[in-house]
């Protein structure tokens, strides 16, 4: 997705670089992990999912899981069920809510389900909508992926391949969407339910909220994007005691540690989040995307490098009609109507 910046310039957000001795590449890498057979047959099940009978929030199977990519036919991966909708998106003014409708089992994710958020996320992307607001259905966030019972269980390293790009899809497409995305989180927030919350720019959270990078209690390590996210919020002493235990970590705490922005009560979450949305929809858009871009790479990035990066960025944004609209409107002691040009 390009956005048209002053001057006739056509710049996608994974593409800009800073030339000579202080070049930065930023165009996004699909990295393809190969895992052998040896490997992956110790890996019986995917990311976060929710066990059959499992408490802490974990549901128990019932919603389609129809699973694409290379798999045997005889495979237990391969069975097909009736296809039910997941996902469910609205307008609000300038800003879309995607709501996860799964709440008798905890909006855990089934398999068909995270194609949905990723097409979802891609179609606000390509939307003239301004915010993102994602949050579950019911008093719950999400419970993780859904495993659905024992059918979804394989040894075949292709068939569990294919089975994390599902949610690895829907983890790329929330990293990469240059404008604004909310997570309105109540109740349980595990496994990929958790780092789906956490992959979004703000997390306003209620008071009754529970999260936890659960994995290593059902013996998975963290998946959609855990790794990458949580030390980058926490810090990595915390993020290893965290992913490691797998404990609850309760609304006080996560706000005290930086796991969330901000805690509300439950039903004042939806006007929370409105109100933050609707702040984040008045901004300029060039600038907010830079803004991700720099913030998502800084650790990466030498201090030089960072400086080279903002001094393209800064040149290309003075140049733009949202800059000469900031402008005037200070002036003129009103509140700006930026474009994204």
């Amino acid at each position: 997705m390009s956005i048209g910046i002053p001057g006739g310039l056509d710049l996608d957000r994974h593409s800009l670089s800073i030339e000579e001795h202080q070049q930065v590449d930023l165009v996004a890498a699909d990295a393809d992990i190969a895992i052998d057979d040896h490997t992956a047959t110790a890996l019986q099940e995917g990311g976060g999912d929710a066990l059959p009978g499992a408490s802490d929030g974990h549901a128990v199977g019932g919603h389609a899981d129809i699973v694409t990519g290379p798999c045997d036919a005889n495979s237990p991966l391969a069975t097909t069920f009736p296809f039910v909708a997941f996902v469910k998106t609205e307008d609000r003014g300038a800003a879309r809510w995607l709501t996860l409708s799964a709440p008798e089992r905890k909006n855990a994710v089934p398999s068909t389900g995270w194609d949905e958020i990723a097409d979802a996320i891609d179609d606000f992307a390509a939307s003239e909508q301004r915010a993102l607001v994602i949050t579950g259905a019911g008093e719950d966030f999400c419970a993780g992926a859904d495993l659905g019972g024992d059918r979804v269980r394989s040894t075949s390293a292709a068939d569990n391949t294919a089975r994390m790009r599902l949610p690895n899809r829907a983890a790329l497409a929330l990293h990469r969407v240059p404008k604004p995305t909310i997570a309105a989180v109540d109740g349980v927030a595990v496994g990929a339910g958790m780092n789906l919350a956490i992959g979004c720019d703000i997390v306003v959270a209620t008071s009754r909220v529970r999260f936890a990078e659960i994995f290593v209690k059902r013996g998975l390590t963290m998946d959609s994007g855990g790794t990458w996210l949580l030390p980058r919020l926490v810090g990595m002493a915390k993020a290893r005691e965290l992913a490691l235990t797998g404990r609850m970590v309760y609304a006080d705490e996560a706000e005290d540690i930086g796991l969330v922005t901000r805690v509300v009560e439950p039903d004042e979450l939806a006007k929370a989040a409105t109100e933050i949305a609707d702040e984040l929809a008045a901004g300029a858009p060039l600038a907010q995307r830079f803004l991700k871009e720099a913030l998502d790479r800084s650790s990466a990035l030498t201090f030089e490098q960072a400086l080279a990066f903002e001094e393209q960025a800064q040149a290309l944004l003075l140049g733009s009609e949202d800059v000469i609209e900031g402008a005037k409107a200070f002036f003129e002691d009103r509140p700006p109507d930026f474009q994204g040009r």
